[in-house]
């Protein structure tokens, strides 16, 4: 599965490329090209060279406290983090079943985050370049642009986004790191105003929701040659399902199926995922790489998130979501489904499935409900898991007698999707750079392909400050041939 420009004998011979940081994802990182003397990229990596220490930043504090302090792991995705901590908390606690009331609330959440993050990463982060081309204009290339040009996408996106984050602010007390979800349930419903405040809005949500999925689709059928072939590769594939195979983005089994739709495993409980999961590190990376153990590290990789999601599970428990995954799997006799680019359109298709489960959670009366708290039999270890925007999240904790927390491992949705990125970013260099002049535009093809898994570099990692952009091409004796730079 691994391309074979992965392999670089010799690395001390060949031209050293940096584009750094990469820009419009949340958080840094930075990619690296060797190139021989023929100019052949024979390596590219996905770095990240910020320290990860939210892991050990939480031990020593009561386990009620955490639900709250990770979140600071990302404003972007805050919600997840709150939800997958309260999840293992629950455990924790001796909960295995919440209220009726509590199970809603936070699924209303959730849904809310899945939207608000969905319409950001689509539409401010990557609609540049789909809208644009991958080598448009630079200073075109972002979400004012495509305000000038497209006013009524960008503001669709926008108003999306808002919506998102106002069902967080009602159901999490405020938009980012609300405080809600606790140990065992929630801490407030929702009142019959704020009900019916966030129901006045949701179906042009859901008209606009179906209409950027439609926008998703015309990009394929407008560029199907290249759509389907850029930075494409086999993966296995990860995913949290419901008991009857639909897709569920708040609880589930994991389900795992390797690149020729064989089960590794299916409806398992997450509870004891390290049975299937397992960590490397690599000397070049602060992120962790994630493989099945079944297959091991070399092939055992495999990608999370939207595309898989929406390609491996059996339906989507919402009308309008599921006629969409259906047209998306049929699209191009299935080639949608398996390509790299496809992640932005399985990414409106769930957008559409939020909007869909928003509009059914509110018409539930449970929200408006009192009974909010269960416990149980206090237990030492707790592992919690979501599916977060970007693919599968797992917090597992082990606390102590004392109540504080002696152990914590994360293994957050970007990193499950690190070796997938590195792929995606061999094939895309292969693709475009051999041979060419260095240029921004076609730098950005590197982008692009990053971009598509909505990377959230500061939940993988621990990032302060900000970086300038600079490249330089280096010969074989270190004499600098070529430089792009921006100014930080």
């Amino acid at each position: 599965m691994t391309l074979q420009l992965e392999t670089a004998p010799h690395p001390e011979t060949l031209r050293r490329v940096a584009i750094e940081p990469i820009s419009r994802v949340e958080g840094h990182g930075k990619v690296t090209l060797l190139i021989d003397e023929d100019n052949h990229v024979r390596q590219a990596r996905l770095h990240i060279v910020e320290f990860r220490g939210f892991e050990k930043f939480v031990q020593g504090r009561p386990f009620w406290e955490i639900p709250v302090m990770v979140q600071r792991l990302c404003g972007i995705c805050p919600v997840s983090h709150h939800l997958a901590a309260s999840k293992a908390m629950d455990q924790i606690v001796g909960v295995d079943h919440l209220t009726p009331t509590a199970e809603k609330l936070r699924r209303l959440m959730h849904y809310g985050q899945i939207l608000q993050s969905h319409a950001l990463h689509f539409f401010h982060l990557s609609s540049p370049d789909l809208l644009f081309g991958f080598g448009s204009e630079v200073a075109r290339r972002n979400i004012v642009g495509v305000a000038a040009a497209h006013p009524d996408v960008a503001k669709q996106g926008v108003l999306l986004r808002k919506y998102g984050q106002e069902v967080i602010r009602v159901t999490a007390g405020k938009r980012v790191h609300g405080t809600s979800s606790v140990p065992g349930g929630v801490n407030k419903n929702l009142s019959s105003e704020e009900r019916d405040h966030l129901l006045k809005d949701i179906y042009p949500i859901i008209a606009w929701s179906r209409e950027a999925v439609a926008l998703a689709r015309r990009l394929f059928e407008q560029d199907l040659e290249r759509y389907n072939s850029f930075g494409r590769f086999d993966a296995h594939s990860l995913c949290l399902i419901r008991a009857d195979g639909a897709m569920d983005l708040y609880h589930g089994g994991l389900r795992a199926r390797t690149v020729d739709g064989k089960t590794l495993f299916d409806h398992e409980n997450y509870d004891h995922y390290w049975e299937h999961i397992h960590e490397e590190v690599k000397s070049w990376s602060y992120m962790k790489f994630p493989f099945f153990r079944e297959l091991g590290p070399e092939a055992g990789w495999y990608r999370v998130g939207p595309l898989t999601r929406v390609s491996q599970c059996d339906f989507i428990p919402t009308p309008f979501a599921d006629h969409e995954r259906r047209d998306f799997l049929a699209f191009d006799g299935g080639n949608a489904a398996g390509a790299t680019l496809g992640y932005h359109w399985a990414r409106m298709i769930e957008m559409l499935h939020a909007a869909e489960m928003i509009k059914e959670l509110l018409h539930d009366d449970d929200l408006l409900g009192q009974d909010l708290l269960v416990t149980g039999e206090r237990r030492e270890r707790g592992v919690g898991m979501i599916e977060a925007p970007r693919g599968t999240l797992i917090h597992h904790y082990r606390v102590d007698e004392n109540d504080l927390v002696v152990r914590a491992n994360l293994i957050v949705s970007t990193t499950h999707n690190n070796q997938a990125m590195n792929e995606a970013i061999r094939r895309v260099a292969s693709q475009y750079l051999d041979g060419q002049t260095l240029t921004e535009g076609l730098l950005n093809h590197i982008e692009v392909a990053v971009r598509a898994f909505d990377p959230c570099l500061s939940c993988a990692t621990h990032a302060l400050g900000k970086m300038p952009l600079e490249l330089e091409l280096l010969g074989p004796d270190g004499a600098l041939l070529d430089r792009l730079g921006t100014a930080p």
